[in-house]
Formats: structure tokens, sequence, C-alpha cells
């Protein structure tokens, strides 16, 4: 039997009382990773309420133990700096032995990761999951930020993107390293088919509602086009950020309120059970590193239309998405039409089995052990 090891999570993001839902991802790849082998998180974030310099908290979450370090906001660069330097010692003393470092998301946090494969002879690996290193965002990292990245990518065993787009781009860019992709964990005991209930046609977007990301105004652009054509359907936008400037889109474009739900950040569970109740989600993005939300509304039973971003299109062959060309909204209209008056007839449980198969928490735990044990032979 494989010996269970002490992994210890270094995140740029995770959830914490300053932002509870950063990071999500990272925490569902850490509640894998400990159904084979004991993890302990640690993460440092700048809270503006804090009195002190530095507190430190602990607490055990779904069988992992969190260790969040916050930092009092400071304006110079160099005293913040240093606080999280002074900080992440702070942290490492609340930890036990560990086997492996998991960092996610290259800079900064990987000196930590450095300090410790060079020090303390613990090897490393990366998930990355940044949109900054896709074009065109990509053009604004500094000299600095790319001297040290590099350095903390040929450093590290495995470096392991989300998806095989964003390992490519990165390659692209110079940061050369031991390639292996490993997705995002899909919560398949929860984001599972159901009946659906008796209501209009319903279309679902779920994000941070960023609109230079996620195009928000273009999809509510052609919203407004289906408005003009039917009028018997729901458009659900979920989100916790930038309602005011969505409703004053939705205001201006004059988009019948009946038309329309925006709601606030939701649990998983509701997250499913919207998604279950959907007809189709729309993903209208400009860039993607993997698109998690997607692939959860396919393990739901609801077919997605995106442009071509993320990871639908490294899937192969389906007839559970339409993939459009980014920002075109005359053929997001067509396709929504056709989703509307000729519902496809699909295997919800196929779907399903689909996303299972792929990123189940068994499945990624399984490959995040493969790696690790090659991590302690080399």
């Amino acid at each position: 039997m494989a010996k269970k090891l002490h992994i210890l999570f270094l995140s740029n993001w995770f959830p914490s009382r300053v932002k509870p839902t950063s990071g999500d991802f990272v925490q569902r790849h850490a509640e894998a990773v400990a159904t084979k082998h004991k993890v302990t998180v640690l993460h440092a974030i700048t809270d503006d309420k804090l009195k002190s310099n530095i507190e430190i908290e602990v607490s055990t979450q779904n069988n992992i133990m969190v260790v969040i370090g916050y930092i009092k906001k400071f304006k110079n660069p160099l005293v913040k700096f240093f606080y999280f330097i002074k900080v992440y010692k702070k942290c490492l003393q609340e930890v036990d032995v560990f086997d492996i470092a998991h960092l996610n998301v290259t800079y900064p946090k990987g000196i930590v990761a450095l300090y410790l494969k060079w020090f303390k002879k613990i090897p490393f690996i990366i998930t990355e999951h940044w949109t900054g290193y896709l074009y065109p965002q990509n053009k604004s990292i500094g000299n600095l930020e790319k001297f040290i990245s590099k350095l903390i990518i040929k450093s590290a065993d495995y470096v392991c993107p989300v998806s095989n787009t964003l390992g490519k781009q990165m390659i692209e860019l110079g940061f050369k390293g031991n390639y292996f992709t490993v997705g995002n964990v899909i919560n398949t005991d929860n984001f599972i088919p159901a009946k659906k209930e008796d209501r209009p046609f319903t279309i679902t977007h779920i994000s941070a509602l960023q609109n230079t990301h996620k195009n928000i105004s273009g999809m509510l652009e052609t919203i407004k086009q289906l408005s003009n054509i039917i009028n018997n359907f729901i458009f659900v936008i979920v989100g916790n950020s930038n309602h005011n400037e969505i409703e004053s889109i939705i205001k201006k474009l004059e988009i019948p309120k009946a038309n329309i739900h925006l709601l606030a950040a939701q649990t998983q569970k509701q997250l499913a059970q919207i998604l279950q109740q959907s007809d189709v989600y729309v993903s209208f993005s400009n860039y993607e590193t993997f698109g998690i939300v997607m692939t959860e509304s396919i393990a739901c039973g609801c077919p997605v239309i995106s442009t071509n971003t993320g990871i639908l299109h490294e899937l192969g062959a389906s007839g559970f998405y339409d993939i459009i060309p980014i920002n075109d909204q005359n053929l997001l209209l067509k396709k929504l039409l056709e989703y509307s008056n000729n519902p496809k007839k699909l295997d919800v449980n196929k779907m399903y089995q689909f996303i299972d198969n792929l990123y189940s928490t068994e499945k990624i735990s399984c490959q995040f052990s493969e790696l690790y044990y090659k991590c302690l032979e080399n």
C-alpha cells in the first residue's frame, strides 16, 4: 500500500474572511488530495480592517488544516513584502513536517516554494490557474515577475496547468518546465442531473461578473436581441460583484425585467440546483484557463454554449456543447433560438458520466498522488 504523505498547499488564492469565495477551485483540489493524504493549506492575505500588523488563524475544514496569515494593509511595497515573509514564517511554525509542497499559482508565493526546496530539500509541484498567462493579458507581465516566475517553474518537479491551452501559452512565453495537465475538480456528488420543473426557457451564466473577462455586456446585448424575438424566457445571472454596473446596462438596453434574474453568489448546492433547472448555460468570455462552471453544467445535464475559450475545445467531439467565436453575438443569438425552438434531446446520465470520468474527486486525487510519488522518487 502506498505511503500516506503530508502535502503542504501554498496558495495565492483561498477562501478567507476577506474573500470568502476566492480560490474555491484550489480548495477543491486540496480536499480531493485529502481523500488520500494529509493536507495543510497555507495562505496569506491583506486584511484592510486588521488593527495589528499580522494575525494567524488556524482551522480544520473538510479534513484539511487551514493556516491563514492576515496582514495589515501597508502602502510601502517593501514593508508589505517584509510582513508577508514574516507571516509565512509564523504560519510554517504551525505546520507539522511535510513531504511535498503543492504551489497554486506561480507568482509571487512560489518564492516560498523555492525557499523550501533550496534550504529544506522539499520538492514542489505547481498547479497553475492564472489567466494572466493568456494573450493579450500576458503583455503586462513585468520583467522582474517573468524572471522570478521562470526560476520557480524551472525548479518545480511538475508544472500542472489546468488546461493544455494554458500550458501551451506558458511554454510559448518562455516558461520552461516539466508540464503535466491536471484539470479542476468537479464535485460530481453535488453536480448531478435532476428532473426539470415546468418553467420558461432558462439561460444561465455564473461567474465573478467581470466584464473585461466574461463579456457580460456582450451577453446582455444578445439577450436584448432575443427579447425582441421571443418573450417567454429567463436569463439567470449569478455572481457577487458589479451588480450596479450590470443593472445599469440592463436599464440602458431596456431589457424587460421579467427576462432577467440577477442573483448574488450562491452555495455549491444552490448552483447545482440552478444548473439542473437550466436549458442552456452560456459562457461568452474573452479568455479562460478552464471555465469550471461549464463542466459543472454538463454534469448537471445542461448543455453549454461557449466562446472558443476554456476547456471545452480540449474535450473532443461531443454533442453536449456548442463552441462559437469570441464576441460573436449573432451566432450566440442563433444558437439560443435553436435551443429555445428545438431543444436537444440529450442523455443527461451520459453527460454526467462524461464529466465524472474526467474531473471527479477520485480522478484528480489519483493524478496528483501519482505525481507526488514521482517527486519523491526523483
